[in-house]
C-alpha cells in the first residue's frame, strides 16, 4: 500500500476520532453550558454568561442556575418599548463554591438576607444599614405534589417507591436525607431533611434537588435532553398538575408586620376586632348582670325591713 495512503487513512481516522470526541462533549446534568475540547482533549463545560466551570458528575448549585436563567440562551428580538415582569427575580451573588452569599440585592441599593436555597427570610433593606451575618441553612424541604384525577388511586408503596428511586438515582441524593414520603389521594408529600452536621462535601444539597426536581415536573428540564425526564407508578404516568415547595431553616425568618399582605394585614385586623368587640359585649353583659343583682338584693333588703317595722 502507497504510504501516502496510509498517512491519508491515519489523518481520517484521527479526525472521525476528533469529531466524535466533539459530538460526546456536553455536560449530562446541565444544558445551560457551552462545552469544548481543550489541548489535551478533555471536555471543559462552562456556565451560560459567566466564566464558571460545571461539574458535569453532579448537580450544578441552585445560585448558579440561577445566573445562567438570567441570561438568555439565544438573543431574541423584543418590542422597542416591551417590559418584563421580573418582579421576585434577581441575579444572584454566588460565593467561590457557589453557594449563596447571605446578603442579596437587585443592582441598587435594595438588599435582604437570604437562606441556603436563595429565599428570602428578611424584610428588604438599604445596602449599608442591613446586615446579614450568616448564611442560614435550609435544613427541612416539603415538596408537595397533586396528580391528575384518575379512576383508581395508586398505591401507596409503590408512589413512595417509585419517588425514592427518582430522588436517588436521578438527583444522587442519599437515602439518609429521605425521611418520608405519603400518599393520599391526589396530593403527595416528600419529606427532605439535610442538617450541616450529617452533610458531607460529596453529598448533594436538598435545596439543589429540590430545584432540579422542580424544573422536571414544570418540563423545563435543567438535564442535557438526552437525559429525559418521566415519572411513572406500577407501569402507569405519574402526571403532576400541581407542585409546592416549603422551606424550613435552621433559624425562623426575620419579617416585621409591614411586609405582610393587605389580605393578611385585613385578617389580622379582623381577628384583633372581633377579640375587642367579643371582651365589649362580655364587659357590658357583666356590668348588667352585677346591677341586676344589686337591683334585686335592695329590693329585697326593703321588703325585710318593711316586714320587720310591721
Amino acid at each position: 500500500m502507497d504510504p501516502g495512503q496510509v498517512l491519508l487513512g491515519i489523518v481520517l481516522v484521527l479526525m472521525l476520532a476528533a469529531v466524535s470526541s466533539a459530538q460526546d462533549c456536553t455536560c449530562a446534568s446541565n444544558k445551560r453550558t457551552t462545552c469544548a475540547l481543550d489541548r489535551s482533549g478533555i471536555c471543559v463545560c462552562r456556565l451560560i454568561g459567566s466564566a464558571w466551570v460545571a461539574n458535569c458528575s453532579t448537580l450544578t448549585s441552585k445560585c448558579l442556575l440561577m445566573k445562567t436563567e438570567m441570561t438568555p440562551a439565544k438573543p431574541r428580538r423584543v418590542p422597542s418599548h416591551g417590559f418584563l415582569d421580573n418582579d421576585g427575580i434577581y441575579d444572584p451573588d454566588c460565593a467561590a463554591s457557589g453557594a449563596f452569599k447571605a446578603k442579596q440585592c437587585n443592582g441598587t441599593d435594595t438588599c435582604w438576607c437570604v437562606n441556603s436555597a436563595g429565599v428570602r427570610r428578611t424584610d428588604k433593606g438599604e445596602r449599608t444599614k442591613l446586615n446579614c451575618s450568616e448564611l442560614v441553612r435550609t435544613n427541612h424541604i416539603f415538596i408537595e405534589l397533586k396528580h391528575k384525577k384518575r379512576s383508581d388511586p395508586f398505591i401507596n408503596s409503590e408512589v413512595a417507591n417509585a419517588l425514592r428511586y427518582t430522588i436517588q438515582n436521578r438527583y444522587k441524593l442519599h437515602p439518609n436525607y429521605i425521611r418520608d414520603i405519603e400518599y393520599e389521594y391526589p396530593f403527595i408529600s416528600i419529606n427532605l431533611k439535610q442538617n450541616a452536621s450529617q452533610k458531607l462535601n460529596s453529598d448533594v444539597d436538598i435545596a439543589d434537588v429540590a430545584y432540579y426536581f422542580e424544573k422536571d415536573v414544570k418540563r423545563d428540564s435543567i438535564f442535557h435532553s438526552n437525559n429525559s425526564f418521566s415519572l411513572s407508578v406500577g407501569g402507569e404516568p405519574l402526571d403532576v398538575e400541581e407542585m409546592l415547595i416549603y422551606y424550613v431553616d435552621e433559624k425562623p425568618p426575620e419579617f416585621s408586620m409591614k411586609q405582610l399582605t393587605p389580605g393578611v394585614i385585613a385578617v389580622v385586623v379582623f381577628v384583633i376586632l372581633a377579640l375587642f368587640i367579643g371582651i365589649t359585649v362580655l364587659v357590658i353583659t357583666r356590668r348588667r348582670r352585677i346591677g341586676k343583682y344589686k337591683k334585686v338584693e335592695i329590693k329585697e333588703m326593703g321588703e325585710m325591713r318593711r316586714g320587720q317595722n310591721v
